[in-house]
């Protein structure tokens, strides 16, 4: 072929948005193509993508650390730093109490604390009984700071900044959403031998060529004496991903799958719960560290309805005094904890709540099977094997000849076909299970042992106030997001939830069996 034949072979094969883009192959940047060929961003790359196919340019990628304006910064660069307002005001007034400082300057609460602590930082102003002095001329108070400087410059290359831009950036960092510092990838590109020649020839016979073939055309015949826009099959296209669930929605699926393949029925309620249903029913005591703050998300300013007064009295005796000659917590139990709202840290609320559900039927049909799988929350400090929310699954068996080895039996099996053969039990203490024992998997990326969560035998102070006598029921809660971290190689929890759209895509199906 010809150097002529090949030019028209490359002219016959461009798309429109490769057309519009040729004549602006000299820019400097994606930017100002996409400018000047009145496209966007993403058609621009792509159309780049397919004349680099063509070697008719030669893309090269670099990634940059990149300084641009984030929320706030996009909004002082209109109305001014909190700083500038605040100085500005002073300078004005001085001296000028803290209270008509504030009020004056109509910024927020955190803005005036920013200002202040700049100033003062900077050694512009002065604290003096209440009041804010100048301490500063205000000639020098004028002139622009390194910081709105550099508002006004960016977006900025990291590596490019002057000495006097990085103090600014150090300084705007740390603030909310002033500055952002981001890896981007750099798109760059320079026009091959072919691609000189090509700028310079007349695309217009290539404008009117049929790019789709449609009923309409075929029904008219106007393809005829037309040519159809030629198309590369061996050219590379954008991988197409399809929709799917999450693949923790997949697990989820699975392991509800197992429970009701197992005979159980699913609890399910709502992630908010009052202190009575998550711990008073559970005879988990009011004093009990896992209530504090430090544990639990409780809602502000909220009551929580509680049951009727003769299921309180009950949980309330059980606490104080016992049942089934036990002695109780000893204590004077009180309607106000358990009326505090809060996002439930387990999923074993379910169970008290179903048990009371069961109270109100006949003796004989109050037994079954009973499971949950369900998002919980605790105030956990974050890291590789811990996360402040999670999922759990949940189950309690009642049924008057149920004993501790069909419990470990239930449980060994749903762990086997979720994928563990090695799990272990040991015992343990919970406040509303005697005997409990801890369940734990064998992680072999990590070479540990995880704790999943507890599980035992409920005691008579949670069974006989909720379900109205007594009968062993076989109960447990472990966690759910742990048993996953094998199947998909994860070795941090906090993976679960990240979202990174491109790992999302990557993750295999659940595929248990």
């Amino acid at each position: 072929m010809s150097k002529k034949e090949e030019i028209t072979t490359i002219i016959e094969s461009l798309s429109p948005n490769e057309r519009k883009i040729i004549s602006f192959l000299r820019e400097k940047s994606m930017e100002d193509i996409a400018e000047k060929a009145e496209l966007n961003k993403a058609a621009v790359l792509r159309s780049l993508e397919f004349l680099s196919n063509k070697d008719i340019i030669k893309i090269k990628s670099n990634k940059k650390k990149i300084i641009e304006l984030g929320v706030n910064g996009l909004l002082y660069k209109e109305k001014s730093l909190p700083e500038r307002i605040l100085i500005n005001l002073i300078s004005e007034n001085s001296p000028i109490s803290l209270g008509d400082a504030k009020k004056q300057s109509n910024l927020s609460d955190n803005e005036f604390k920013a200002a202040l602590g700049v100033l003062k930082k900077k050694a512009v102003i002065l604290l003096d009984k209440g009041k804010i002095k100048l301490n500063e001329k205000k000639e020098n108070i004028i002139k622009k700071t390194l910081e709105e400087q550099l508002i006004e410059q960016l977006p900025l290359e990291y590596d490019k900044l002057e000495d006097e831009q990085r103090f600014a950036v150090e300084s705007l960092k740390n603030r909310k959403d002033i500055i952002n510092i981001n890896d981007k990838n750099i798109i760059s590109f320079k026009l091959t031998k072919l691609g000189e020649k090509l700028i310079s020839e007349d695309l217009s016979s290539s404008e009117n060529m049929i790019e789709v073939l449609t009923p309409e055309i075929i029904k008219s015949n106007s393809y005829k004496n037309k040519k159809f826009r030629r198309y590369d099959i061996s050219s590379q296209v954008p991988k197409i991903t399809g929709g799917k669930r999450h693949f923790v929605n997949q697990a989820i699926d699975y392991g509800r799958k197992i429970w009701t393949e197992l005979g159980f029925q699913e609890m399910t309620g709502d992630l908010i719960q009052t202190g009575f249903w998550n711990f008073d029913a559970l005879f988990q005591p009011q004093d009990h560290p896992a209530r504090e703050l430090a544990d639990t998300f409780y809602i502000k300013n909220l009551k929580g309805k509680l049951p009727e007064k003769n299921i309180l009295n009950k949980v309330k005796k059980a606490h104080e005094s016992g049942v089934k000659g036990s002695k109780g917590w000893q204590y004077s139990w009180k309607e106000q904890e358990a009326e505090k709202v809060l996002l439930r840290p387990h999923t074993t609320c379910l169970s008290s709540r179903t048990l009371y559900k069961l109270s109100k039927l006949p003796k004989e049909q109050r037994k079954g099977k009973f499971f949950a799988i369900g998002k919980c929350f605790r105030n956990e400090t974050v890291d590789w094997s811990h996360g402040f929310e999670f999922n759990q699954t949940e189950g309690i068996v009642i049924d008057p000849d149920a004993n501790f080895r069909n419990l470990l039996g239930y449980l060994k099996e749903f762990f086997r076909k979720m994928g563990f053969e090695k799990v272990r039990f040991a015992p343990a203490y919970f406040p509303y299970t005697e005997p409990s024992v801890e369940i734990s998997a064998y992680h072999p990326e990590k070479k540990v042992w995880l704790e999943l969560g507890g599980s035992g035998i409920f005691r008579p102070e949670v069974v006989v106030p909720l379900l109205g006598e007594w009968i062993p029921i076989l109960a447990w809660g472990p966690g759910f997001d742990r048993t996953l971290m094998d199947y998909y190689k994860i070795q941090d929890l906090r993976e679960l939830y990240a979202n990174n759209l491109t790992k999302l895509r990557q993750k295999k199906a659940w595929m248990k069996s």
